[in-house]
């Protein structure tokens, strides 16, 4: 169902909280809607942004399918509170979010007039919770900055650890000072959570020297996979329930926490106003003079970025065209890589490695997956040779076993021995050898 804001104003700006992920499958989205339904139903006024990309929306998990998203208020064709969808307690949604990077894009009044409404609206809540787009995307990027408080969903899938890392070491590079929450999800229990977090908190003191925050766990239920299934989420469910009290305790954990951090002096709005200034897209709308400094990545020369952006748009419009000459399209990329490593910083090699990761490899062909990994593996070789294995021991000196005493060639040892004192004392070993077997053919 479609709903208007709250009329009432909030007198402080509202608790911002990202709910993010170094990749997808984490379950970060079904976590921000139920945490978000969760303090809804502690009577807050909660506002939702799906900021997510992938398919896993929001408002599809409360079986709600909105006929409106931001991209309609960006056309024009619609005011901001038309697009906002209400759910249970009260929770409010606004689908699309990710949209809000193409103020960025727009002119000046069409770009000023979309902040100026998430600017009065989000002033009307208690909290707004955004879902962000998994991964190293700049609107993704965009939207933890724009928060408070990023809260950082991980599982304990070694996966899930590397791309969070390597999301907090980007967020970092980029100038983000504050420390991320960690959340570990689909954990078997307490101990396993706070085991996955400190693997991951060890890393990040190790490497970049920051030390993490531990926001809690969310243990592998069945109950909450199959209320994603069901469109009914857990926090629905009455609060004796164990899949649902679960989220109250995180709604306190996050509480706890948020009284740790100051107030942000400004919102959402007045970060993507900043951004968007920055730029030099938008003027300034009413209200966002006392907009902190956004935590993100210092701009280039507006016009290195023109240059870099048109280089980048003529090279698409090449290469849409559809088939390109492959010695055409080899020389290109041959001298992009060039132009690359010209320069091979951390943030080059990060570029790699995010580039590679972004590519569609499952639509290879086994044989051509087979092909492409030969190659990586001796790249692989040429950037870091593995250490030289022990040569394995020449033939003809096997390794000798513990000795041990046969009973069933000389029986047992309380008769070998009667037998052995019987022996003279100047008795040859052969002889003895030979005592020994007929005494036992004739004792068995």
């Amino acid at each position: 169902m479609t709903a208007t804001a709250p009329a009432k104003h909030n007198p402080h700006q509202p608790r911002t909280i990202a709910i993010t992920g170094g990749k997808g499958g984490v379950g970060k989205t079904s976590l921000a809607l139920n945490l978000a339904l969760t303090l809804a139903r502690q009577d807050n006024r909660v506002l939702l942004l799906d900021g997510d990309t992938d398919l896993a929306n929001v408002s599809i998990m409360v079986g709600l399918y909105p006929q409106k998203t931001l991209a309609n208020v960006m056309a024009g064709e619609c005011r901001l509170e038309d697009v906002i969808l209400e759910t249970d307690y009260g929770l409010h949604i606004i689908p699309g979010a990710s949209g809000v990077q193409e103020c960025m894009d727009m002119g000046q009044a069409e770009g000023l007039r979309i902040l100026r409404a998430l600017y009065n609206l989000e002033s009307r809540y208690d909290y707004v919770i955004t879902d962000t787009a998994a991964g190293l995307q700049a609107v993704g990027l965009h939207m933890i900055a724009a928060t408070e408080l990023a809260c950082m969903v991980v599982t304990p899938d070694p996966a899930s650890l590397t791309d969070a890392f390597s999301l907090i070491k980007v967020l970092r590079r980029r100038g983000y000072n504050r420390v991320p929450s960690i959340l570990v999800n689909m954990a078997q229990g307490a101990s396993q959570a706070r085991s996955v977090f400190q693997r991951l908190d060890a890393a990040a003191q190790r490497h970049l020297g920051l030390a993490l925050h531990y926001m809690g766990g969310i243990w592998r239920d069945e109950t909450l996979r199959q209320s994603v299934l069901n469109q009914k989420p857990v926090a629905l469910l009455p609060v004796s329930d164990p899949s649902c009290r679960q989220f109250h305790t995180l709604a306190d954990m996050l509480n706890v926490r948020l009284s740790q951090l100051p107030r942000r002096k400004a919102g959402i709005a007045a970060y993507w106003h900043r951004v968007s200034r920055r730029e030099g897209v938008v003027a300034s709308p009413p209200g966002a003079a006392s907009s902190e400094s956004a935590a993100a990545e210092e701009a280039p020369a507006p016009d290195i970025k023109k240059q870099c952006v048109d280089a980048v748009g003529e090279l698409e419009a090449v290469f849409s065209h559809g088939a390109v000459d492959p010695l055409l399209r080899y020389e290109a990329f041959t001298r992009l890589f060039a132009l690359l490593g010209s320069t091979l910083d951390s943030d080059a090699i990060e570029i790699i490695q995010t580039g590679l990761a972004a590519l569609p490899w499952e639509n290879l062909s086994p044989e051509r997956k087979r092909h492409l990994a030969s190659h990586l593996r001796e790249l692989a070789d040429q950037v870091a040779p593995a250490a030289r294995q022990p040569p394995p021991p020449e033939p003809g000196h096997p390794v000798l076993r513990e000795p041990f005493y046969d009973r069933i060639s000389f029986g047992e040892q309380d008769r070998l021995v009667r037998v052995l004192k019987e022996q003279p004392a100047d008795i040859s070993l052969d002889q003895l050898l030979r005592s020994l077997s007929g005494n036992d053919q004739g004792g068995s």
